[in-house]
């Protein structure tokens, strides 16, 4: 079955899609909850932005798909909650796929579904899973015409601070992304790096396949619209942002921002004016 009418549901005219992330709490980590205590509410005032799309999970996506009327953000839904994120590291390292997904998806009403896939030097067993969930979830996804983002994070101990931080490492980066695509993603949610002037790299071996980088921890705003502005420069197809919008001071600005740099190729300084609401 064709999933070109979700994918056409997901990206915007331009082929573009800005997309806010708001999963952080199906991993039981108590520091992902800033800023997200009160989901409704957290909801109702992101869709006022009207991104894209939103990354929800199954037990939380009813607070967007209960907005009534048809002109709502698309719904992405995350199949795969892990324990990765906690400090320390927990003793066994899971990533769980969900029972049926994709029923779970076409119940919601998905426009696509999001799985990890996890790399790091010292998790074997965790890639290894992370391997399985997608080969398991990429036929059903066929059958159904959902379309699969995978998420390829390429992770290293963080000595400093415990648990694990992205692996800047380009060419490691780049080996996962292609593995997604050969695996059959059809959209990547990949990671950002400092060294933007080698993401096309990143988009080459997407092979054609949309790359929405996702945007981590809360940095700066002018460090958060420059990085966005440089990747969408680099052949990004948009982004996935949570944390630096919803942990924002002004998240319906900051979305709008951002989206701004997505569809309409705005400057930083244009970018940064509408965040602050001039």
């Amino acid at each position: 079955m064709s999933f070109t009418p979700r994918l056409n549901r997901l990206f915007a005219a331009d082929g573009k899609c800005f997309e806010i992330a708001v999963d952080h709490g199906v991993h039981n980590e108590w520091n992902f909850l800033s800023g997200i205590e009160n989901m409704q509410e957290v909801i109702g005032t992101l869709a006022q932005a009207d991104p894209d799309a939103i990354l929800l999970s199954t037990g939380q996506a009813r607070w967007l798909q209960e907005i009534p009327g048809k002109a709502k953000p698309a719904l992405t839904l995350r199949a795969d909650p892990t324990n990765l994120y906690g400090n320390p590291t927990p003793r066994h390292v899971f990533c769980q796929l969900l029972e049926n997904p994709v029923e779970q998806a076409l119940a919601l009403d998905a426009a696509s579904l999001v799985v990890n896939l996890l790399w790091a030097p010292d998790q074997p067993e965790l890639y290894h899973q992370c391997l399985q969930n997608v080969c398991q979830l990429k036929p059903a996804c066929e059958r159904y015409g959902i379309p699969l983002m995978v998420e390829p994070l390429v992770l290293l101990p963080d000595e400093k601070n415990g648990g694990y931080k992205p692996d800047a490492d380009i060419r490691r980066n780049v080996a996962l992304v292609r593995q997604a695509v050969e695996l059959g993603a059809d959209i990547i949610k990949a990671e950002s790096f400092e060294n933007l002037g080698e993401y096309h790299k990143i988009i080459e071996a997407a092979s054609g396949r949309p790359v929405l980088p996702r945007g981590g921890s809360r940095i700066p705003d002018r460090e958060i619209l420059r990085r966005t502005h440089a990747l969408m420069k680099q052949g990004a197809a948009g982004i996935v942002y949570g944390r630096n919008v919803f942990q924002h001071p002004h998240p319906v600005r900051m979305a709008k921002a951002c989206k701004a740099i997505v569809h309409r190729s705005a400057s930083v300084e244009e970018a940064l004016q509408i965040l602050e609401d001039k």
